[in-house]
C-alpha cells in the first residue's frame, strides 16, 4: 500500500485501556471532518445480528467468539477493506477507533508501513476506573472495569499496541488539557496539515 499514491495519506490509531480517553480523541478528530473506521462496529453488527442487546458483555462474548472461528484477524480485515476505500476515494486523513490486539497491529502495520502512526493514550490505573464508575453511558464498577482489563490483555493481546505505540498522551488532567496535548501533538506530525 505504501506506494508514491499514497505518501500524503495520514492514518492515526488511537489505542489504549478502556477509560483512558480514546474516544475524547477519536470526537475531536471527527469534528475536524477527519472520517473515522470503527472496529467495534463489526462486532456491535455481529451483536445486533445475534439478537442480543448491547452491553459489554454481549460484545466480549461476540468478540471473542468471532476471533476464535474466525481468527483474530476477523475485525482487522474488515477494517482494512474501508480504510482502503476511503484512500481510494480520495481521503487523505483517516483515524481508526479500537485498535486492539498485537495481530490487528502487525496487519496494519505491513499494510501502512508509513502511513500510520499509533498514539496511546493513557492514565493511573484507579484514575481510569474512577472515570469508568462515573461516566454516562456505559459505566462500569470497579469489578466490571478489572475483569474488563484482563480479558482484553489476556485474550485480544490489547497491550502490544499500548507498548509499541508511536506517541503517548497523558490523560490525567482535564479535557481541555488532553484536547491541547492532541493539537500539540497533531501538529508535531502534521496530521490535520494537507
Amino acid at each position: 500500500m505504501s506506494n508514491s499514491n499514497n505518501s500524503d495519506v495520514k492514518i492515526l490509531a488511537i489505542v489504549g485501556m478502556c477509560g483512558s480517553g480514546k474516544s475524547t480523541l477519536i470526537e475531536y478528530l471527527t469534528k475536524r471532518s477527519v472520517p473515522k473506521v470503527y472496529f467495534g462496529g463489526v462486532v456491535l453488527k455481529a451483536v445486533k445480528e445475534a439478537g442480543l442487546e448491547i452491553n459489554p458483555e454481549n460484545e466480549r462474548t461476540i468478540r471473542e467468539k468471532l476471533r476464535a472461528e474466525e481468527g483474530k484477524d476477523f475485525v482487522v480485515n474488515r477494517v482494512l477493506e474501508e480504510t482502503k476505500k476511503l484512500i481510494e476515494a480520495g481521503q487523505k486523513r483517516i483515524v481508526l477507533d479500537g485498535l486492539y490486539s498485537w495481530t490487528e497491529y502487525n496487519i496494519l502495520r505491513k499494510e501502512f508501513p508509513t502511513e500510520m502512526t499509533v498514539v496511546a493514550v493513557v492514565m493511573p490505573k484507579a484514575m481510569r476506573r474512577k472515570r469508568l464508575a462515573e461516566r454516562p453511558v456505559r459505566p462500569l464498577t470497579p469489578e466490571e472495569s478489572a475483569m474488563r482489563d484482563k480479558t482484553e490483555i489476556e485474550n485480544l493481546e490489547k497491550g502490544g499496541p499500548i507498548a509499541i505505540a508511536d506517541y503517548y498522551l497523558d490523560n490525567s488532567g482535564t479535557v481541555s488539557e488532553l484536547h491541547d496535548k492532541f493539537a500539540k501533538l497533531l501538529d508535531e506530525i502534521e496530521f490535520l496539515n494537507d
